[in-house]
């Protein structure tokens, strides 16, 4: 089965149980939450964040009778907006809402669960995805991988602490679940949004255990060569225009 979602096209990749904050201040987002905070109360307010394929947050809107056009095609050279994002995104609930001058909003959403995007709707103020929910699946052999993981994201946090030239204070608690723990490690992670994207859209945890073991290892390897690292190259923006 698949259901209709509003969607919000981000550079950034959003995990189930991940908080993100956002600043909206693009005439079309702002009517995707204008047009969410009308709903009634009972209902939710969500919509799906997808990463962009050419990490671009913006799109021309093409000239028509009215406040606001339908997206163009995301600066792919085939118009095709489905061609400029990748094919699995999160559906995002919105925990608050400020609202700022100017008609902008600083939002504050949570991850719940992943979906894959079927097709989309360009023709109103903004996007509106034909989505499929995807479920989440343990794998074989998730339990002993988290184990692995676990190990290997401590050993980069400090490596990654020591590049910085910062101080590691203590060691926070992962959780238990599997599952979690490979949301959280994904999130965590100074990756590109490429790598992130791939975390994200593995197909059970076990195999997005596996995945980040193998990119731990790596990125432990870098940081153990290299003393400093510039801090564009290790700084996650967790504040994310549009």
């Amino acid at each position: 089965m698949t259901d209709r979602l509003p969607l919000f096209p981000l550079n950034t990749v959003l995990y189930p149980g991940l908080v993100l904050p956002l600043h909206v201040f693009e005439e079309r987002y702002r009517r995707l939450v204008a047009d969410l905070l009308e709903q009634p109360e009972d209902e939710p307010r969500r919509f799906g964040v997808i990463a962009i394929k050419d990490g671009r947050e913006t799109a021309p809107v093409r000239e028509h009778e009215g406040p606001a056009g339908p997206l163009d095609g995301l600066g792919t050279p085939g118009g095709d907006p489905l061609d400029a994002l990748h094919a699995v995104g999160c559906v995002a609930d919105v925990a608050s809402v400020r609202e700022q001058p100017e008609g902008r909003y600083e939002l504050l959403v949570t991850g719940t669960t992943r979906f894959r995007l079927r097709a989309l709707d360009a023709t109103g103020p903004y996007l509106v995805g034909e989505v499929s929910v995807l479920a989440e699946e343990p794998g074989e052999g998730s339990g002993a991988l988290a184990a692995g993981v676990e190990r290997a994201f401590r050993t980069y946090q400090k490596r990654l602490a020591g590049a910085r030239e910062a101080t590691l204070s203590g060691e926070p608690e992962l959780p238990d679940d599997p599952q979690v723990l490979s949301y959280l490690v994904a999130a965590a992670t100074s990756l590109p949004t490429k790598d992130k994207q791939e975390l994200l859209a593995c197909p059970d945890t076990a195999q997005r255990l596996t995945r980040e073991l193998a990119l731990l290892r790596h990125e432990s390897a870098v940081l153990a060569k290299l003393p400093s690292l510039p801090a564009v190259d290790l700084t996650r923006q967790a504040f994310s225009p549009n």
